[in-house]
């Protein structure tokens, strides 16, 4: 190795190392750098119109088997509670995101993660929330909520979460 390898190593390990919490609080609902349910403005878990209540209450995640965007049917109970709460609080609109676990190619898991998201927002779409209130985005293997390569982390890692917005009208 060069000496401006033996430099430049270092230097890179440390940048990764700061950018790399392993928190999950630290990183909202959606994963590191997500804003979550509290990006609309979080409110109280107690108070069943504010995000927090819908992301502590209701639930803001559902999450897939592995290569799978196949909705399970405990998926679909929490998408149905979500589905109740948008419906009774129409001044809320979403964004989806979709994500997979570090396993496969980038490519692989950006379309997985964009499957994931539109079975999610197909499914409240179905329940009688507005098309045009929901978005999707699909972040791949680029935002884990876990980081480790076990079957634990994996499995967090692969998920839609509903992130709550703002309102609709302003």
């Amino acid at each position: 190795m060069n000496l401006l390898g033996k430099i430049a190593a270092p230097i890179a390990l440390v940048a990764l190392a700061a950018c790399s919490n392993t928190d999950p609080s630290a990183w909202g609902s959606g994963g590191a750098g997500g804003a979550g349910a509290g990006g609309a403005g979080a409110g109280v878990a107690s108070d069943p119109t504010s995000p927090a209540y819908f992301q502590q209450a209701i639930g803001d995640r559902v999450l897939f088997s592995v290569d799978q965007s196949t909705l399970t049917a405990e998926a679909q109970t929490i998408l149905q509670g979500q589905a109740d709460w948008l419906l009774r609080n129409v001044d809320f609109t979403a964004t989806i995101e979709g994500h997979a676990d570090e396993q496969g190619t980038r490519e692989y898991n950006l379309a997985l993660g964009a499957r994931r998201a539109n079975a999610a927002r197909e499914f409240l779409i179905s329940r009688g929330v507005a098309g045009n209130r929901l978005k999707t985005v699909t972040y791949g293997k680029e935002r884990p909520i876990e980081i480790c390569s076990e079957e634990a982390c994996y499995a967090k890692n692969r998920r839609a979460v509903t992130v709550l917005t703002g309102a609709t009208t302003g």
